[in-house]
């Protein structure tokens, strides 16, 4: 099969791979879609000490497509040839204490080939024409709904573990720092978890995206933008999710929440962060972290069909394997506005 295989820190390439085969409760799927995520870029260009697990390694987590061959036992669950699913990427062990308490994300058994799995980070991801997953990280598309909104579920649902984690309520006001795939998809898990406001911080080009989604917007370009917030809320925020995770943006967060809130944030910062400390003491404020997704796949995919989430508004760009190149360029410049950018595995 073809695939995109990354040697080292930007050294990839499309090339001929082995043919990967289920093995028990797994199940093979020919790829349909593959959507680039800002973790694939930082690990295309080497700034991740525990991603990729090894070289060479294909990468790919964001996807959906067609079961093709069962492992077996999958048959046992109901899997059959010709489902269409959406993966998700992690896989774990179901045995140890975080993932019997449903906690799977933060399985103890990490990295350990053959008990837990984390596609596209420690085990061989989806940027080929087939990839093998474990029964327990892919979930059914409903009737009608495309590859392409397949393929934007994982990030989708990662925005909701993210409000979940923040613990968004009916009626609270949230704010969103970050307005690219993950901070957008955040607001609308807000608004689908009833926040009664939902203010973004964004800046240039993106302040148009909030915009078209209906979201109110400050703009944090500008000496006056946390300023601007306050105008807005006055109280602070009861939730602030933090999409970014750079080390403006987490203190940033902390000074938006009003007394008694959370900030939940789901960036990965590649340098320190400094966190100021009086006000989440004097304020009973908390930081909580949320990293991929605990259960929220399949009300995800609810939300996505019944247009609670409108995770297709954020798909931007198509490209073919071939072009990967210019489609990690593209999603990393954000040329010609790009937000969500897709690998079409059933072009070229």
């Amino acid at each position: 099969m073809k695939a995109l295989v990354l040697r080292g820190p930007n050294s990839f390439a499309v090339e001929d791979v082995e043919d990967p085969s289920p093995g028990p409760f797994e199940v093979l799927c020919k790829v349909e879609r593959i959507g680039i995520c800002g973790t694939d870029v930082h690990m295309v260009q080497g700034h991740y000490d525990m991603w990729p697990a090894y070289y060479p390694f294909i990468p790919g987590h964001e996807w959906s497509g067609e079961i093709v061959e069962l492992g077996e036992g999958a048959s046992e669950f109901g899997w059959e040839v010709g489902h269409r699913v959406a993966g998700s990427s992690h896989a774990g062990c179901m045995q140890c204490k975080t993932c019997i308490g449903g906690r799977y994300n933060l399985c103890l058994n990490y990295g350990k080939s053959g008990i837990h799995s984390h596609y596209g980070h420690t085990e061989q991801g989806a940027y080929a024409d087939y990839v093998v997953h474990n029964i327990r990280s892919i979930f059914r598309l409903p009737d009608g709904m495309s590859y392409d909104l397949g393929a934007v579920t994982d990030p989708a649902s990662i925005a909701l573990h993210c409000a979940n984690r923040g613990g968004v309520a009916a009626g609270d006001t949230v704010a969103v720092i970050g307005a690219g795939p993950v901070g957008i998809l955040a607001a609308e898990a807000a608004r689908s978890l009833g926040a009664g406001r939902v203010i973004v911080a964004a800046r240039g080009a993106r302040l148009s995206v909030v915009d078209e989604f209906g979201f109110e917007v400050f703009d944090t370009n500008t000496a006056s933008g946390l300023e601007a917030f306050r105008k807005l809320a006055p109280l602070g925020a009861d939730v602030v999710l933090d999409a970014a995770g750079t080390p403006y943006t987490v203190p940033m967060a902390i000074e938006m929440l009003a007394r008694g809130g959370r900030c939940s944030t789901v960036g990965i910062p590649t340098d320190a962060v400094e966190i100021p400390m009086a006000p989440l003491v004097l304020d009973e404020l908390e930081l909580v972290g949320s990293r991929a997704v605990a259960g929220e796949m399949q009300p995800t995919l609810d939300f996505i069909a019944d247009d609670r989430i409108r995770a297709g508004k954020i798909i931007t760009h198509r490209f073919p394997l071939d072009e990967f190149a210019r489609a990690l360029e593209v999603t990393e410049k954000r040329i010609d506005g790009a937000m969500k950018v897709l690998i079409d595995m059933s072009n070229g």
